[in-house]
């Protein structure tokens, strides 16, 4: 073999000792292992909001509506109460308790008898301003005192008495009613079917001739309608009772402001000012020649 060449293989082989060599190595990466069943579970189960106590509800600050909640419930236990008979005074905390509500909040109790009891209508306050009761539309108790009411109210012309009212104001009014049956009217509204209570005055009953009867009942109005009977009674001089039932406000039309003329005065003529013409002593001159 030629010296030349083996020469160059040994500087190759010392060149190639010299230089540093890295060999990277290949890391078998390992398969991660399946997914549990309870892992799997956790995963799918969506986040679960804080549970809220009844208690912590109940007395959450700031909820107007159930604040009002609990104001109602109170109206309709003592208008309950009042109709069954007992119409004696309760405070706030004998009033919670009848009504199942004594896990409300300091500052809802302090607004029930401070504030809400106090400006309600339907409540009435002692004059101490501790205890509550119901405040009916009238202040009647049995029998006796509601046929001096209707009395009063016919005497004077003030009309009837609305059922719903007397239902309110009345303790146990539906005997009261059916024993004082022969005593009373009922007359139904015709604008929104009420029924309308007022005093059977027996003094105003009288006998009419079978005559009179006989011509009333031939007076046929079937085809005719309350406008137009009411026309034909004023005309023959006779007025029919209005109705004083509930009436629509008719909206008042604001009258316009009386407001001055103001005369236009008469404008200078300046935009003729070349073709004016002057008379002067008998003779014509325009504006801007010399006569002669």
């Amino acid at each position: 073999m030629d010296p030349a060449l083996l020469r160059e293989r040994e500087a190759f082989k010392k060149r190639a000792m010299a230089t540093p060599t890295v060999e990277k190595k290949t890391i078998k990466e390992k398969a991660p292992p399946p997914p549990s069943r309870d892992d799997s579970q956790k995963k799918m189960r969506p986040p679960t909001a804080p549970k809220l106590d009844s208690s912590t509800y109940k007395t959450m600050s700031g909820s107007s509506q159930y604040r009002f909640g609990v104001l109602a419930k109170i109206v309709k236990f003592m208008r309950t109460r009042h109709q069954d008979g007992d119409d004696h005074p309760l405070s706030i905390e004998e009033i919670l308790d009848e009504t199942n509500q004594l896990d409300i909040g300091q500052s809802v109790k302090n607004w029930l008898a401070g504030e809400a009891l106090s400006n309600n209508p339907k409540i009435d306050v002692t004059p101490d301003g501790t205890k509550f009761c119901f405040k009916p539309v009238y202040k009647i108790k049995d029998g006796k005192s509601l046929m001096r009411l209707l009395k009063q109210h016919d005497l004077k012309g003030l009309g009837g008495i609305l059922l719903e009212d007397v239902q309110e104001s009345l303790p146990h009014c539906e005997k009261v009613l059916k024993n004082r049956a022969a005593e009373i009217l009922f007359i139904i509204r015709p604008i929104d079917k009420k029924k309308i209570l007022f005093y059977n005055d027996r003094t105003a009953n009288f006998a009419v001739d079978d005559e009179f009867q006989k011509l009333w009942r031939s007076a046929t109005v079937d085809a005719m309608d309350d406008a137009k009977i009411d026309e034909y009674l004023e005309k023959q001089g006779i007025r029919s009772m209005q109705d004083h039932g509930l009436k629509k406000p008719v909206p008042k039309r604001k009258k316009a402001a009386n407001k001055k003329r103001q005369f236009k005065k008469p404008r200078d003529n300046e935009h003729l000012a070349d073709v004016l013409e002057t008379y002067e002593d008998n003779t014509l001159t325009q504006k801007g020649a010399n006569p002669t």
